[in-house]
């Protein structure tokens, strides 16, 4: 009998989702049934939802999801029912020119089929209960029961994790952290400036703290944020209404500026003061977004002196390799997620929730399963 599960599902931007019963198609290849058990709230979501970030409708999203392993396609591998995984929106074929080149952002089927809310074959894995093909953002539409993704996106972790912890992992704390360890070249003792204290933001703080960073330097427009940036280790605190985050930067550096800066508020704003803030010969990471349709303007002169500037979606994810880790780090103590949480929620509360992500007033709202 086909599976009927219930799911979130957006219809027409700048609307409520409706949860809605929807059905699974079988499963095929690869094909790996999660059921969820904890789906955090993004910015992304947010952006498909008002619109500054286009994709085919109906869709479920969700992206930021952990849960247990129902059943496998008759070609999964590594994995076993009853698993705990943590699920990567990320998956790639291993073996295009940018996978060989160790760019799995960028692999040539995940680009090709990203844009068309599809699983990673090109077909989609729900429908609507009057049969249209139900589209999953990020191959995996998180916002339901349950999620049927490729076993490769489908990542073990140790049980002893909550879910609603796990699930930061697959997103937020990933690209945060991981540009803190993977992309940026952070040295011993070095000054660092995350813009922006979301949940990436407060994850890319807590890289620099693992990276090894002297001075952290916070910068932020809400002063809650900041708290929770000095609680999860930030040596300083930057009202960017208040005073001028680039002069604090050269003030702590003997007038050289931040070694790396990393931008996670995703503003033009933030995008210009990265540049300011920097060092010559320092490393601007991008991490940020704004509508693609959008222009940045920066200071030509803020550009000189051999600064580098990198785009990062990712942190650099090596899922199998990283979700591990940091779920492990988290158990350790050594990385914070806890404080990453504002909200728990039902499923039939979505709506409520990224009206308050809108407004500014969560760092990530769960949905609980």
């Amino acid at each position: 009998m086909p599976l009927e599960y219930h799911a979130a599902v957006l219809h027409e931007v700048e609307t409520p989702m409706t949860v809605e019963t929807v059905t699974a198609t079988e499963l095929r290849g690869d094909d790996v049934l999660v059921r969820i058990k904890a789906a955090g709230l993004c910015h992304t979501d947010l952006e498909v939802i008002t619109g500054s970030l286009r994709y085919p409708l109906p869709i479920v999203l969700g992206h930021e999801a952990a849960g247990i392993v129902e059943a496998l396609g008759p070609q999964a591998r590594a994995l076993a029912v009853g698993d705990h995984v943590i699920l990567s929106w990320n998956p790639h074929c291993g073996h295009c020119f940018y996978c060989d080149r160790n760019q799995p952002i960028l692999c040539e089927t995940y680009l090709a089929h990203g844009p068309g809310a599809v699983a990673f074959d090109g077909t989609t894995r729900a429908r609507l209960a009057d049969g249209r093909d139900l589209k999953q953002l990020m191959f995996l539409g998180a916002f339901s029961e349950y999620a049927i993704v490729a076993a490769h996106q489908a990542i073990v972790v140790p049980r002893d994790i909550p879910f609603d912890r796990a699930c930061l992992i697959g997103c937020g704390v990933m690209t945060g952290v991981g540009a803190a360890l993977n992309i940026a070249e952070i040295g011993w003792g070095d000054t660092v400036m995350v813009i922006g204290c979301g949940a990436v933001g407060l994850a890319a703080v807590q890289g620099a703290g693992l990276a090894g960073a002297g001075a952290i330097i916070a910068v932020d427009l809400d002063p809650a944020k900041l708290d929770l940036a000095a609680k999860v280790g930030a040596t300083h605190r930057v009202d960017a209404r208040a005073v001028d985050a680039a002069a604090i930067a050269r003030a702590q550096t003997g007038g050289r500026g931040a070694d790396v800066v990393l931008e996670a508020a995703g503003s033009p704003a933030g995008f210009r003061l990265s540049a300011e803030a920097v060092r010559p010969g320092g490393e601007i990471i991008w991490l940020g977004k704004t509508d693609i349709a959008d222009d940045v303007a920066l200071r030509w002169g803020s550009l000189m002196g051999e600064k580098r500037i990198r785009r990062s979606s990712y942190g650099g994810a090596r899922p199998a390799r990283d979700f591990p880790l940091l779920a492990q780090s988290y158990l350790d103590g050594t990385l914070r997620l806890d404080e990453l949480i504002s909200r728990r929620i039902r499923l039939d509360e979505i709506n409520e929730g990224f009206a308050a992500l809108r407004r500014g007033e969560t760092i990530r709202s769960v949905v609980m399963f």
